[in-house]
């Protein structure tokens, strides 16, 4: 079976690892230069930083997936595991780490907030822990419950208690309220409804499982998430997948006189197969963005339900006062505002911000060694790319708000500041039809789940994968959503009769040039 897999990001490189292993034939297309999606690099000055998702947790997904095709992960990529998950700060004097050891985290809450934050901290961990252990197999490694009911079947109706831990119908901070006497610990975990792209007001209290996702491990991968990127691709090679990259798609279509898919290239070409995998926005199909037969595929994403977006700052600079590791939030006086500002269709006037001192680890050092450093630098902002053009003036006032932050909790950046801005429209242009919302569908009330894309779509030979499909946002995510369209796909193949007219036996693809496999 000959399949074609739109866009080499996370999910769609290992849809296509999984099926190449499978036997079948693969072939992914990618309108970028090199794989990663979303996991690129920029060159800022002649420096190539990091432009995409830091966080790498779950490891063992992809531990899965290299031992299925006989190798190791760590030959592949050199990884690190983090000693401290990351450092917080309000201001110059509050400043608190959590690590990977969970005593320390909690003496760490016990010294910062006193003993009864430190034992609040042991309940809400055990909480976190469960709700972790209730859908890691139930929702977040199987196919997309269709409804409430379903989940409840998965989970087991008898096992009420587990159902009510997952906290569905209380917002993620309203939960944290809770659990936390000390604000500024309500504040710190929920920043984890972010890592979706959507409001700790908002959000469920199921949320509170990202804390126990962290626990179990975070992992620094010399060369960023692209170079797993890259691993991956250079997997997939091995297997026989061929990847095409600046193949830009234009249309998804159906072959008149047989039924069979095809892709329209954007240099003319078109590409006959038997399946297609779409890893992009399902916004995107949705949209038109692959023609008229694709946007019947799904359902539409309102713009009201749209993710968060992101002011992204890639910068190489001096820094000084706040000791940086390699993961550190700064955090606003104000959340509340700083969501409504948001909600309201503008960047935080007072924002909260995530570093990445990409060339510093995570344990408890707390100086670089001298010189420069490469940083991104994360503001959440409005998924407005296609309806507003952040100008010039525009972008030095975001730029200014981000310096102040930082200055408050203690760090003094360079100024001015040598960068690269990445605003919602440059996340529109990455990912079309979106606004720039980087993760999706928001994950705003008990039933966003269970209105996030599955894996399979109304056209039985089109599948969807990436990190706006389920089961959701980041690497891992992403990761599990392309091993789920793989194992629809061919659960599908399986239960259908197949029929093939000779005249296509083995597609319809003609190499060039601009198209071949880049090595």
């Amino acid at each position: 079976m000959k399949v074609a897999i739109i866009g080499a990001g996370i999910g769609g490189l290992v849809c296509a690892v999984s099926l190449a292993l499978e036997g079948h034939e693969v072939e992914v297309f990618e309108k970028e230069a090199g794989p990663g999606g979303k996991a690129r690099r920029i060159a800022v000055s002649g420096t190539e930083i990091d432009a995409g998702p830091t966080v790498f947790t779950m490891r063992d997904v992809f531990d899965d997936v290299f031992a299925h095709a006989g190798e190791r992960l760590e030959d592949h990529v050199i990884l690190t595991k983090a000693e401290v998950l990351a450092r917080h700060a309000w201001n110059d004097s509050e400043h608190l780490d959590l690590f990977a050891d969970q005593q320390r985290s909690e003496n760490a809450i016990g010294q910062f907030a006193g003993a009864k934050a430190a034992a609040e901290f042991r309940s809400f961990s055990q909480t976190a822990a469960r709700a972790y252990a209730v859908l890691e197999d139930s929702f977040m490694r199987a196919s997309k419950p269709s409804t409430p009911l379903a989940l409840s079947w998965r989970i087991g109706l008898g096992r009420l208690s587990d159902q009510l831990a997952i906290r569905p119908f209380s917002s993620l901070w309203n939960v944290l309220g809770r659990h936390f006497s000390d604000p500024r610990l309500q504040q710190l975990f929920g920043r984890y409804a972010t890592y979706c792209g959507s409001s700790p007001f908002e959000a469920p209290g199921t949320l509170s499982l990202v804390a126990h996702l962290e626990q179990r491990g975070v992992w620094l991968i010399d060369g960023g998430i692209h170079a797993l990127a890259k691993a991956l691709q250079a997997l997939g090679e091995k297997h026989g997948v061929r990847y095409h990259f600046q193949a830009s798609v234009d249309a998804i279509l159906t072959h008149a006189a047989h039924g069979t898919p095809a892709l329209s290239l954007a240099n003319g070409e078109r590409i006959g197969c038997d399946k297609i995998v779409a890893n992009c926005d399902p916004n995107a199909l949705a949209r038109g963005c692959f023609g008229p037969k694709a946007s019947k595929s799904v359902a539409p994403t309102p713009e009201r339900e749209r993710s968060l977006s992101a002011l992204v700052w890639l910068a190489e600079a001096q820094t000084s006062g706040f000791a940086l590791t390699h993961h550190n939030v700064m955090f606003s006086p104000d959340y509340i505002d700083e969501f409504q500002d948001i909600a309201e269709g503008k960047p935080p006037a007072d924002p909260s911000i995530y570093i990445c001192a990409l060339d510093r680890d995570a344990g408890s050092g707390v100086e670089l060694a001298t010189g420069r450093e490469r940083l991104q630098i994360i503001v959440n902002a409005p998924a407005n790319g296609d309806t507003h053009e952040y100008s010039a003036e525009e972008k030095d006032q975001c730029t200014r708000a981000m310096m102040r932050s930082a200055q408050r909790c203690g760090l003094r950046l360079e100024d001015p500041l040598p960068h690269h801005l990445l605003t919602p429209n440059a996340f529109e242009t990455l990912s079309p039809s979106t606004g720039g919302a980087i993760y999706g569908r928001a994950s705003h009330g008990w039933a966003a789940s269970f209105r996030r894309q599955a894996a399979r779509t109304k056209i039985p030979w089109l599948y969807c994968a990436g990190g706006a499909t389920h089961p959701g946002a980041g690497v891992p995510m992403a990761a599990l959503s392309g091993l789920q369209a793989a194992r629809s796909l061919m659960e599908d193949r399986a239960s259908t009769p197949r029929f093939h007219p000779a005249a296509t036996a083995g597609g319809m693809s003609m190499q060039s040039a601009k198209t071949a496999s880049t090595p």
